[in-house]
């Protein structure tokens, strides 16, 4: 099957910006359903973003709609999450799935998952 990796994270201060990348060396087949989840020390895994396989449709979690955009490169195998004003409650390592259906906010709905990237915000 297909393998996710995702880059982009690192440390930001209070108010700063990183945009993550969830990429693959081939086609994700079928252009699937991509979502972004994260997960805290000691915490469950919490839904971020996810993108249909057209790019054309997206969902976010009430915790960070207006400042996390889900974006789309299929010609490049890579989706993008895009994040402003970071906050240090979004400390968390960040993970990319994909799913054979459609954006959900549930984690089991997604079966191929990334090794995660790193995220952390200094306050």
């Amino acid at each position: 099957q297909v393998q996710l990796k995702e880059s982009g994270g690192g440390l930001v201060q209070a108010g700063g910006s990183l945009r993550l990348a969830c990429s693959t060396s081939r086609r994700i087949p079928n252009f699937a359903p991509v979502g972004w989840f994260r997960q805290a020390p000691e915490k469950d895994p919490d839904f971020v973003a996810a993108i249909d396989g057209s790019g054309g449709a997206s969902i976010y979690a009430d915790s960070v709609k207006g400042r996390i955009s889900i974006s789309r490169d299929n010609a490049a195998n890579t989706v993008y999450l895009q994040m402003n004003d970071l906050k240090p409650e979004d400390s968390a390592v960040y993970y990319c799935a994909t799913s054979h259906f459609y954006p959900a906010r549930e984690s089991d709905s997604y079966d191929n998952w990334g090794q995660g990237t790193q995220v952390t915000v200094l306050s």
